[in-house]
């Protein structure tokens, strides 16, 4: 298994391509994107857990309930979200791109991400469709991530190769994500294309079974978006012999699959809105996964953490008062916590208690953009990690005036 380049375009039969339509006032900022695949696909889809959910998501179930679709259709600058229409306008739009490209509307997934509650006007996109669909290139996965960008700082696209049965598979995939970020689905897009041949029952397995430790296991800010969701088509074009059961070739799969979610999830985390670093905890020596899984989610939930990380400052205390308050049944005498980047590692905490230690070298290795909070609960041989950000004052900046 091996990164390629090529994003949601390095599969066989993917293109891909995005523009600026207008919803967007800056017209250097693509705001509608598409992915499309030569033939009818294989699809799955997980999505948000918010009970507000925007009309597209309500669109996109119903349209591949059957299992299939062709088409991924986004726009940024407005999430179409409780707007009385807004289904009425989902529709509409893939009603539009559908007639464009000659396919059914049932076979068109459909997103939307930005402003809540202003209503989006169809005729932009009516507008861009066209452009849209005639500049589709198997080159321009770039462009499409582009145009689903809303507070994001970066593009964020990634693809590997794999091989099943002799056959050499591709999977790649294209995210937003900034801010509103706590899933147990939510506050992202993420599209990801594969030309492996796969049922659209191995895919649902394959999805909402590796969402359970990427994810689900990101937060920026503790906010659930109403609009995001995971889709994933899979247009068989490998040629390789059909994934209709667990297995040797579902597992080959499924480790395709967590690479490229894992690369998403830490670039999600990495630009969350106003970060300077990304966090990765991970926790050790748990009882039992839940448990892992809870104390890791935990500690980068935690906005003094995330502030301590901010200003490189050691606070541990921080870190157990979170696992503290978890819900997780840890024995906090065993708990041992160390700070560590590519300056080094420092433990900080043993058993529960503070040790002594260089506050000078902590600091260095805090100062770094890239941090992990190790916790070793010493209670067993569970595993889990979580990512998230630090938490700045541009994050209150960028919050405060969002919508005007």
């Amino acid at each position: 298994m091996k990164i390629i380049s090529g994003g949601v375009c390095a599969a066989k039969g993917f293109t891909a391509n995005g523009v600026h339509c207008g919803i967007r006032k800056n017209r250097d900022k693509r705001d509608l994107s598409l992915i499309l695949s030569s033939v009818r696909a294989n699809a799955a889809a997980v999505y948000t857990t918010n009970l507000v959910k925007g009309a597209p998501l309500i669109v996109t179930k119903n349209h591949i309930s059957d299992g299939y679709a062709k088409a991924i259709i986004c726009n940024s600058g407005n999430a179409n979200t409780c707007n009385k229409n807004g289904i009425e306008v989902a529709e509409k739009i893939s009603e539009l791109l559908a007639q464009e490209l000659k396919i059914s509307t049932d076979d068109v997934v459909i997103a939307s991400t930005g402003v809540i509650g202003q209503p989006l006007d169809v005729e932009p996109i009516k507008n861009g469709i066209p452009e849209l669909v005639k500049g589709l290139s198997d080159d321009k996965s770039s462009q499409a991530a582009e145009g689903i960008m809303t507070t994001d700082t970066r593009q964020k696209e990634i693809a590997v190769s794999f091989e099943i049965g002799g056959k050499e598979c591709r999977i790649g995939g294209i995210a937003k994500g900034s801010g509103m970020i706590n899933p147990n689905m939510a506050t992202m897009l993420v599209f990801i294309t594969t030309d492996c041949a796969i049922s659209s029952e191995m895919l649902r397995e394959a999805l909402s079974s590796d969402i359970q430790n990427t994810f689900n296991m990101i937060s920026i800010d503790g906010d659930t978006s109403t609009n995001d969701m995971v889709t994933v088509l899979a247009n068989g074009l490998a040629e390789n012999r059909q994934i209709v059961s667990k297995g040797k070739d579902f597992e080959t799969f499924m480790e395709a699959l967590n690479t490229v979610c894992v690369y998403l999830c830490r670039m999600i985390a990495g630009d969350g809105e106003g970060a300077t670093k990304l966090l990765e905890c991970r926790v050790s020596g748990a009882s039992d996964l839940k448990t892992a899984k809870t104390v890791a989610k935990s500690v980068v939930c935690s906005s003094l953490t995330k502030a301590a990380m901010f200003g490189s400052d050691a606070n541990w205390g921080r870190v157990l008062c979170a696992i503290g308050y978890s819900g997780a049944d840890v024995d906090v005498n065993k708990i041992d916590v160390c700070f560590k980047s590519a300056k080094g590692t420092i433990k900080v905490c043993e058993n529960g208690s503070g040790i002594d230690f260089s506050e000078e070298t902590a600091k260095d290795i805090l100062l770094e953009n890239e941090i992990e909070i190790l916790v070793d609960l010493k209670s067993g041989s569970f595993s889990s990690r979580a990512w998230g950000c630090d938490l700045t004052y541009d994050y209150v900046k960028i919050n405060g005036d969002y919508r005007t």
